[in-house]
């Protein structure tokens, strides 16, 4: 594909707009429709970012001929549901961390992909980081062996606010969208699959309805070990801090900055062509999408992912 790739992309909200934000950055690429929940808000995003059409049903951007893919940032609960929806109207998607919320649902997703033959891929932002990435190319290039991960993923959520401060229509979820960040990025770091998986959570919020704090540690079939902690009662420093043990080194991640065991900064600036891993994601979509193959994070290849947080679910609900 060599013509202009024309995106689609749903959800006009913190996340949406870092796409936007990102895409801009991207030759060969337009928004030619923007899909948000509210139209007169709607609007006035498209038209700060010059995207001629906007509304409030996915069918409406799904109609549009030139509409070649799909970027889907909309709540969790609609991520599978839609991507199936993109996928059997002809289109190229891109789902937003959680794939789904539920095996079945994740498993759908993928049988869909391999039946139309399109570019399906989720939104696992941190094999694109480009601290993660330095890590990576070192474990591939046999330099590092992850001994053990420790990670912190850490907000203050007590009412349903969204990264920018706003009221959200829907409940976000520790196991199914943050869990899901490291359960798939400690299997890509440590190689082979995870074998061990246990979690516990603490109470639920009254209103919510949701587990506030959660444990999890994990096994890799290479013997790496991971413990990941999550709370959205945590009243800061907020953010993820990725911890890795190695056997030649360790070093701590957030986000797109690196640092070593001695807390000296790591240049990862050349790593790839942007700092922001949102744009990389999208990059790699594009590219997919022009070169007819399988993303890194296709929907296939994050599936394992969604297998351990069933595994972890289930032990959560035997829990009581």
């Amino acid at each position: 594909m060599s013509k202009t790739i024309k995106v689609a992309l749903a959800g006009a909200g913190a996340f949406g707009i870092k796409h936007l934000d990102g895409i801009r950055n991207i030759d060969g690429v337009e928004v030619v429709s923007l899909v948000g929940r509210e139209l007169d808000k709607t609007r006035e995003i498209a038209g700060k970012y010059g995207i001629a059409h906007a509304t409030t049903d996915l069918a409406d951007s799904l109609a549009l001929p030139e509409v070649d893919a799909v970027i889907l940032c909309t709540p969790t609960q609609m991520h599978a549901a839609q991507a199936l929806q993109c996928l059997r109207a002809g289109k190229h998607v891109e789902v937003e961390i959680p794939l789904a919320d539920s095996l079945d649902d994740a498993q759908a997703v993928v049988d869909e992909q391999r039946r139309s033959g399109l570019v399906a891929m989720a939104g696992h932002t941190r094999r694109f980081n480009p601290s993660h990435q330095w890590v990576h190319r070192r474990v591939a290039a046999g330099e590092l062996r992850v001994q053990q991960m420790d990670v912190q993923t850490y907000f203050f959520r007590r009412s349903n606010m969204n990264a920018l401060g706003q009221p959200r229509s829907w409940t976000d979820h520790l196991l199914w969208h943050h869990a899901a960040h490291t359960v798939d990025l400690f299997a890509w770091q440590a190689g082979g699959e995870i074998v061990q998986a246990h979690a516990v959570q603490g109470p639920i919020h009254p209103q919510l309805g949701i587990a506030m704090d959660m444990s999890i540690q994990l096994k890799s079939s290479t013997g790496a070990i991971c413990t990941l902690s999550l709370s959205f009662n945590n009243d800061g420093p907020l953010g993820t801090f990725f911890r890795y043990i190695c056997d030649n080194g360790t070093y701590v991640a957030r986000y797109d900055d690196l640092v070593d065991g001695k807390d000296q900064a790591i240049d990862v600036s050349k790593v790839d062509v942007s700092m922001n891993g949102i744009e990389l994601q999208d990059r790699e979509f594009f590219a997919a999408i022009r070169e007819g193959r399988e993303p890194e994070s296709s929907v296939a290849g994050v599936l394992p992912c969604y297998r351990v947080l069933a595994r972890l679910e289930k032990q959560l609900a035997e829990q009581g």
